[in-house]
């Protein structure tokens, strides 16, 4: 099926379009728009006959009269749609080589994505163009293990069968832990080999046997294992293998996000996807992002550049309100990837010294006289479990015969004594404040409910009661209970899964939201995660939908925003809380209460996991994101809590 958002015009004619174009450019000034409608709305193949009829009619040559008529960035993507692939993918990396520096990322981006045929092309119109001989220029300008992964890529010999050895795949994701995770240093020939030759459906079973033997992705060892260049060389080849629409609508949209627009790459990828899996890149984009390629093309740029890029987009997905194979593949690509048992590991353990009695001295110290040492308190509390410092509690109230909590709010303040005095409640206590003050006052905190709700597991959740119930009986009010909703913990039966994908399926009834609701309240608030995860599988197999799309279709409100945070949640908890804590510190201020809160309630459990999920989402560390983004002690307690930077 062709996937290209660029196809052959009907009833072309080279002559008359070379016509068009020579008038659209005779005399004082150029029809831009007559000038990119026409080129937009032809193939490349179209548009090589073109050139021929303008030299064949015109004696001139109209790469060079366009280049002459038209300016800046719109020039530069016409002047690129007129080059057919091969030679457009040379001018990129000769460019790219050129001058003082190198533009690794776009070596990295051509030489990672195209097939074995399209590297054979590509080195033989390198030749032709420029008289040079492409790997040699590649090798001058390049080092190191970068280099070597480069030279590997231009052979264009990667495998293409379709046969798959299981043993082999077990023996290359041996081989890969074995050359990282498991050898002091790292043998860079290992993956260069193994990356640079397997074949993509290999590779693609090869990482999941990866994902079950070391317990994370290989791109979380690449991260660890390598670096500079070669390490984001390594990860582009690794992101190619899985999805090429997913490694170029993340290119898309890192081109266009925050202040400015990398233009070249824009340019590049749209001109050169656009008659290959552009309609693929949409689809991941709209589902990744929650916005359309097309609208934010459409923000981030304008006249007519603007125009011709829209052109090659080819539609907005967001009026569409459609979901695509493609993006289905990814969704469930990642289902697959989350049923994987991984390992959780909080980033506080107990204190293997641990001396509750000595413990209580360092902190009364702290806080006797003039003035609070703060960085002891820190020292003492971010290093201690929650067990350990329930026991400092006792300890400090048996020697000094004082209340460790009244002390400490009494000498802290601002996010720095909230983050404390949190850690000092037992994970229920602190669960159910955070609870009661989401439901008192003015209004509701929909967020809080929504988070705490719908991630805690069943002896979570009864803890939380316990714990609300105890709060309020001590204020003299009745005891209610704030939660009541369970995931019984019993394995998946595909029997059952199928029975609940149907009562989930039928998204297109004429049901009223009621009924909807119900449905999904249903299944969603009481299956338990392992046959859950087996639903979402079964559901976007048979439905090519996203059991979160179907939601965010059909539903609106807290009702909505309930239901797709119990579906990552089931997804992938770490990354759930890893986008939470993205956002909680991304754009203009920081949500302190939501990053306090999450640092403190994950920190025993899987906040390692999580600073494993922001760096895969986010291309940044946690540990540098709230570096750059908090200050003073409550910065220090937050690294600490954090336990390392990735």
């Amino acid at each position: 099926v062709y996937r290209g958002s660029v196809k052959d015009f009907q009833g072309f004619d080279a002559n008359q379009d070379a016509e068009a174009l020579y008038n659209a450019m005779k005399g004082f000034g150029s029809d831009k728009e007559a000038i990119l409608d026409l080129i937009t709305s032809r193939s490349n193949k179209q548009r090589v006959e073109i050139c021929q009829a303008y030299k064949s009619l015109y004696g001139k040559d109209l790469i060079a009269d366009l280049k002459y008529e038209l300016t800046g960035k719109f020039e530069r993507l016409i002047v690129s749609l007129m080059r057919p692939p091969a030679y457009g993918d040379a001018k990129e990396i000769k460019d790219a080589i050129s001058g003082i520096g190198t533009d690794e990322k776009c070596l990295i981006e051509i030489l990672a994505s195209r097939t074995n045929q399209e590297i054979h092309d590509l080195v033989a119109a390198y030749k032709d163009a420029y008289g040079r001989d492409l790997e040699a220029d590649v090798v001058g300008d390049t080092s190191g293990h970068f280099k070597k992964m480069l030279v590997v890529l231009l052979q264009g010999a990667r495998e293409e069968d379709d046969v798959v050895s299981e043993d082999l795949v077990e023996q290359d994701a041996k081989d890969l832990l074995e050359a990282g995770e498991l050898k002091w240093g790292t043998d860079e020939a290992q993956f260069i080999y193994i990356l640079g030759r397997r074949s993509r459906q290999h590779l693609r079973l090869v990482f999941d046997e990866y994902l079950k033997i070391a317990g994370k992705p290989i791109e979380r060892s690449i991260r660890g294992e390598l670096s500079g260049d070669f390490e984001k060389l390594m990860l582009a080849v690794v992101k190619c293998i899985r999805s090429k629409a997913e490694y170029f609508a993340e290119r898309l949209y890192k081109a266009m996000k925050g202040l400015g627009t990398r233009d070249n790459t824009l340019i590049r990828i749209m001109v050169s996807r656009s008659e290959i899996d552009m309609l693929d890149i949409r689809e991941v984009f709209r589902t990744k992002y929650d916005k359309s390629l097309y609208n934010m093309i459409k923000e981030d740029t304008s006249g007519e550049y603007k125009k011709a890029l829209l052109k090659l987009c080819g539609g907005d997905d967001d009026a569409a309100g459609e979901f695509f194979p493609e993006a289905a593949q990814v969704a469930y690509r990642m289902w697959e990837l989350s049923a994987v048992k991984v390992e959780l590991r909080g980033t506080v353990q107990p204190a293997g010294d641990f001396n509750d009695d000595g413990d209580a001295q360092v902190l009364r110290k702290a806080m006797k006289g003039l003035g609070t040492d703060e960085g002891a308190i820190i020292e003492v509390l971010t290093k201690r479990s929650n067990a350990q410092r329930q026991q400092i509690i006792k300890a400090y109230k048996a020697h000094y015969g004082r209340d460790l909590m009244a002390d400490l709010k009494s000498e802290l303040s601002g996010s720095l004594a909230k983050l404390i005095l949190g850690l000092m409640l037992t994970p229920a206590q602190y669960d159910a404040k955070q609870l009661r003050k989401a439901v008192e006052g003015a209004g509701t905190d929909e967020s809080v409910l929504i988070e705490i709700m719908a991630t805690r597991n069943n002896q979570e959740i009864r803890a939380i009661n316990e714990a609300y119930q105890e709060g309020r009986a001590q204020e003299g009010q009745g005891s209610t209970q704030v939660l009541g909703t369970e995931h019984p913990v019993q394995g998946p039966s595909r029997a059952q899964a199928k029975f609940c994908l149907w009562k989930l399926a039928d998204v297109s009834s004429n049901d009223s939201s009621d009924s909807l609701e119900t449905r999904f309240l249903s299944i969603l608030c009481t299956r338990s995660y392992p046959h859950l995860r087996r639903v979402f599988q079964e559901f976007v197999k048979m439905t090519n939908h996203d059991v979160e799309h179907a939601i965010k279709k059909r539903m609106s409100g807290d009702v909505r925003d309930a239901f797709v945070a119990i579906v990552r949640s089931v997804k992938n908890k770490p990354a759930f809380f890893a986008d939470k804590l993205y956002k909680s510190m991304k754009g203009a201020g920081t949500d302190e209460r939501t990053l306090t809160r999450i640092m403190i309630s994950r920190s025993e459990i899987d906040l390692f996991n999580i600073r494993g999920e922001f760096i895969d989402l986010f291309d940044k560390s946690l540990h540098h994101m709230i570096e750059k983004d908090t200050s003073g002690d409550y910065r220090k307690a937050l690294l600490a809590l954090c336990g390392g930077e990735d």
